[in-house]
């Protein structure tokens, strides 16, 4: 017979030695143990590889692996998307989320994936306000000007976007239900060659990202009537679009999310050291040349935030009638 003691001892060794490597993988603390690929679904250039290779090189000095910006560009962020949400859920492969995934879950019926059930919220990087610019020569100084010169001219005036869908394009057509106006939508492959037609007056106006259009305001080659949120500090002369137009309010927004069952432990991981990078001096002094806002605050903060976002898209899409085909 073995003494109950010595049973109750062994019996513990054993389940300990059982248990030991299920609760290591689950804890990951040698995570990460290799380079990490944080996942751009847009082409190279712009806000989006500014803000990932800031976040980045932060996350490869504090963790001492290389955290690798790859961009998966086309179908409106979808191909990226949908190669991380079908990645191992090990912390390995990070998706720089955005405007579009919200978008893109009411806009798309063809949608491959199911973005809230696909990829776990981890942490939010930054938000852009958008701003609405004119030609120079367009008879306007303010949105209340825009607004009346729009009801004067019906169907004379056309506004350029960055594509059908995107958050240009929909704060677009929010503007026009609430002002109750009527103008052209010109869809372009990017803002640029919106920005470059409305420049040369071919196109009236546009809304755009702050961070591609503000250098263009200020040496005078765009006039900016109105910002889509609250006052921005890199153009603080230029009043929220709500102050005409109450209630009315539009952004673009990134974030970081992992594919869905990626351990609690490496997304709180994650998030406190994302979280940390937002308020490094340097960090934040160049998302704020960018114009963007960084956005503070836990995982579950941030998967809120998502779904907030998704609705309050799927609203604008549903009044705009707008389906992608």
């Amino acid at each position: 017979m073995i003494p109950k003691r010595h049973f109750l001892q062994t019996a513990a060794c054993a389940a300990a030695t059982l248990i030991a490597p299920r609760a290591f993988a689950i804890g990951n603390p040698s995570y990460p143990s290799r380079s990490v690929k944080w996942v751009v679904p847009y082409a190279p250039g712009g806000a989006t590889d500014v803000l990932s290779r800031l976040i980045c090189q932060r996350l490869s000095e504090r963790l001492g692996q290389t955290f690798v910006v790859e961009n998966k560009p086309g179908a409106g962020s979808n191909i990226g998307t949908q190669a991380v949400i079908s990645s191992a859920p090990d912390g390995y492969t990070l998706l720089l989320t955005s405007t579009a995934n919200a978008i893109n879950a009411s806009f798309d019926p063809a949608l491959p994936y199911d973005f809230a059930k696909g990829i776990a919220p981890v942490a939010g990087v930054a938000r852009i306000p958008l701003v609405l610019v004119v030609n120079n020569d367009l008879p306007v100084k303010s949105v209340a000007d825009f607004i009346a010169y729009a009801k004067a001219n019906p169907g004379k005036m056309s506004i350029a976007s960055s594509g059908i869908g995107t958050s240009l394009h929909l704060s677009g057509e929010l503007f026009k239900s609430m002002a109750g106006v009527q103008f052209t939508h010109v869809p372009y492959r990017g803002s640029a060659p919106g920005l470059t037609d409305v420049m040369s007056g071919q196109i009236q106006g546009m809304f755009d990202n702050v961070t591609s259009s503000f250098e263009l305001v200020r040496a005078g080659k765009l006039r900016a009537l109105g910002i889509t949120r609250e006052r921005s500090d890199i153009l603080p002369d230029v009043p929220p679009i709500a102050d005409t137009l109450p209630g009315y309010e539009t952004s673009s927004f990134y974030g970081v999310g992992a594919p869905y069952d990626t351990p609690r432990e490496i997304v709180d991981l994650l998030n406190r050291e994302v979280d940390s990078a937002l308020s490094d001096a340097e960090i934040k002094a160049r998302i704020a040349e960018l114009g963007a806002i960084p956005l503070h605050g836990n995982a579950g903060e941030f998967g809120s935030m998502l779904a907030a976002e998704t609705d309050r898209w799927r609203k604008v899409v549903e009044l705009s009638g707008i389906k992608k085909e």
